[in-house]
């Protein structure tokens, strides 16, 4: 396994009216984070807020090309983010222990923290596809370039991690500073959007170039 620090270079926020950070999802111009109550979108370039969406919005949130889908307790919202509308809701695999959200190969991928899992879900029934393990608790998750990547956080410390998606297997690892969490997970390519918790922040991390040039 390959062990770097992370390089944190840029922080975003606190944003107004939003204490938490829990979800992250990047649509190719705004970065979507959620907050408990509500989607905020902001400018990935100036930082600038962007909007908002009235919804629950209590852990991981994804985007698929065309709609946002956000983790609210035990159920999965597909959202229209032009109307803010519900489209649909399947049942989270956690109960409401889920964490972490993804959009890949035309399935959810949902992290579980406490559980330290990864489920592969279909979309439209909520059934599990397939399940990846790991030793630390998960939070966000987010597929780039074909690499699965979750963060954790366990213990006041915090990493990315690009596993293999098969087996689990921790190929690479972002370290994290000390007391610094990662809560949502996206990236555009060239950087990771970090949740930053209950900082109220999210923080971009460099991506390694070795795994933007790796299978």
């Amino acid at each position: 396994m390959h062990r770097t620090k992370a390089e944190i270079f840029r922080e975003y926020g606190p944003f107004p009216g939003a204490d938490n950070v829990h979800g992250v999802a990047y649509d190719g111009h705004s970065v979507w984070f959620a907050s408990g109550g509500r989607l905020n979108a902001f400018d990935p370039a100036s930082g600038k807020p962007l909007g908002s969406i009235d919804v629950a919005a209590h852990a991981g949130t994804a985007f698929d090309g065309q709609h946002l889908f956000q983790l609210a307790e035990d159920r999965i919202q597909k959202i229209d983010p032009q109307t803010g509308r519900v489209l649909a809701t399947i049942p989270a695999p956690g109960g409401g222990g889920d964490s972490g959200l993804a959009w890949a190969e035309g399935t959810l991928w949902v992290g579980q923290y406490r559980s330290r899992k990864i489920h592969q879900v279909d979309p439209v029934t909520g059934a599990i596809l397939r399940t990846i393990e790991s030793n630390r608790f998960v939070t966000g998750v987010t597929w780039i370039d074909g690499e699965l990547w979750h963060g954790t956080w366990e213990n006041d410390e915090s990493e990315l991690r690009r596993v293999d998606p098969r087996t689990g297997k921790v190929l690479e690892s972002l370290e994290m500073p000390p007391d610094v969490g990662v809560s949502g997970l996206d990236s555009d390519g060239d950087q990771f959007f970090c949740g930053g918790g209950n900082s109220a922040k999210v923080r971009a991390v460099r991506r390694p170039k070795r795994a933007a040039a790796g299978g």
